[in-house]
């Protein structure tokens, strides 16, 4: 009976290769591994940022607030000569008290501990990355980084040695001028998050190349990389510049992940081909980003790294598994062993093949919900 037996053979081939196993492998493992990422206080907003990110070779990472806690704190105030400290870090916080940097509101709070009051400040003017200026109680003062100085023609060399010694110290030195005279390097220190360490020598461990963005001058940035042991450092970039760097770290051929959570790393953020913002930064770091980290815990990155690497293994498999079941049933369907072995194939047992192989791959997915990030126990 040729007619009725190619008729069975054809109905067999066509339940095998129902493909349902392919359609499921992909948005399973997404959805099981986006899921387990929101579990471990990690928002993919994309399903292609875990490919993405899995691909990441350099992680750049902003410094103040990524690194550290973002709380600076006045730690050293050292004035020129005949000046008295108190006017100066009264006059300084003045000025400061109109800017929004963390920076600056640590000078405020320095000098509301002391009891200084603060007189209102007028004309006042702001560059991103370089330093504040205004007018108090009629005496032009401005507070900013030694380039702002520079630009003034004033040389803060009276202080080098006091800078070279803070900026060892992991301390971020700033330079005051009043009525176009240097009186005084004010000293700020941030402190690393408890998490920080670990979290670097575990995307070491992942492979990544790590790369610091900061601000901060060469010295005090370099001091803190080689506390942390990150060889590569960015120093003295100006916020506008920020996703400048990115490009550039792009250009060397590899995808570039960056991290950061204030409004002058949107850019970056939006640049780089992932963009992780600390959830407990601004709204717009967060909606420029791909991944959300929703606490400011730095070990939030290798752990979205290493769940971007499980979820895409199991991808991997899940489509293995669905093309070779179809590689090998279909032609034993369509009755290649018929001739030699006498073996076929029925529809019955292709009905019940057909969703065993969709039921792997959904069994296969579901793993990811047990994933615990590698890394957990190297920290």
């Amino acid at each position: 009976p040729a007619l009725s037996h190619a008729l069975v053979n054809a109905v067999a081939v066509l339940i095998i290769a129902c493909p349902c196993a392919m359609g499921l492998a992909t948005p399973t493992s997404i959805m099981v591994g986006t899921g387990r990422g929101a579990e471990l206080g990690i928002l993919f907003r994309q399903g292609d940022a875990l490919q993405a990110l899995r691909d990441a070779g350099i992680i750049a990472l902003d410094k103040t607030g990524t690194l550290t806690k973002g709380r600076p704190e006045l730690t050293d105030l050292v004035v020129a000569p005949g000046l008295d400290e108190a006017e100066v870090l009264r006059l300084v916080a003045a000025v400061e008290s109109r800017s929004e940097h963390p920076v600056a509101q640590a000078i405020v709070t320095a000098a509301g501990t002391r009891g200084l009051v603060l007189p209102e400040p007028s004309r006042f003017s702001a560059e991103p990355g370089v330093g504040v200026s205004a007018t108090v109680e009629g005496r032009q003062v401005m507070v900013g980084s030694d380039r702002m100085m520079l630009r003034q023609k004033l040389d803060p060399a009276p202080f080098a040695a006091q800078a070279r010694a803070l900026g060892n110290d992991g301390k971020t030195p700033l330079y005051a001028a009043i009525d176009g005279r240097l009186a005084a390097m004010i000293a700020v220190s941030d402190p690393l998050k408890e998490t920080t360490p670990a979290a670097i020598a575990a995307l070491k461990r992942l492979g990544r190349r790590v790369v610091m963005v900061t601000g901060d001058n060469r010295l005090t940035a370099q001091a803190i990389a080689t506390r942390l042991g990150i060889d590569d450092v960015r120093a003295e970039v100006l916020p506008a510049d920020k996703a400048g760097i990115v490009a550039a770290l792009q250009a060397g051929g590899e995808k570039v992940a960056f991290v950061g959570d204030g409004i002058n790393d949107a850019p970056a953020l939006a640049k780089a081909d992932i963009g992780i913002a600390i959830g407990t930064g601004t709204d717009i770091a967060i909606e420029s980003a791909d991944v959300v980290l929703m606490s400011g815990d730095l070990m939030g990155v290798p752990r979205a790294v290493a769940l971007s690497q499980a979820t895409i293994a199991n991808i991997r498999q899940n489509l293995i598994w669905a093309f070779g079941y179809n590689v090998v049933l279909i032609p034993v369907a369509a009755g290649a062993l018929y001739p030699a072995f006498g073996i076929s194939l029925s529809p019955m047992v292709a009905g019940a093949a057909m969703p065993l192989s969709s039921v792997s791959v959904l069994a296969n997915a579901l793993r990811l919900r047990r994933f615990a990030p590698p890394v957990e126990a190297c920290s």
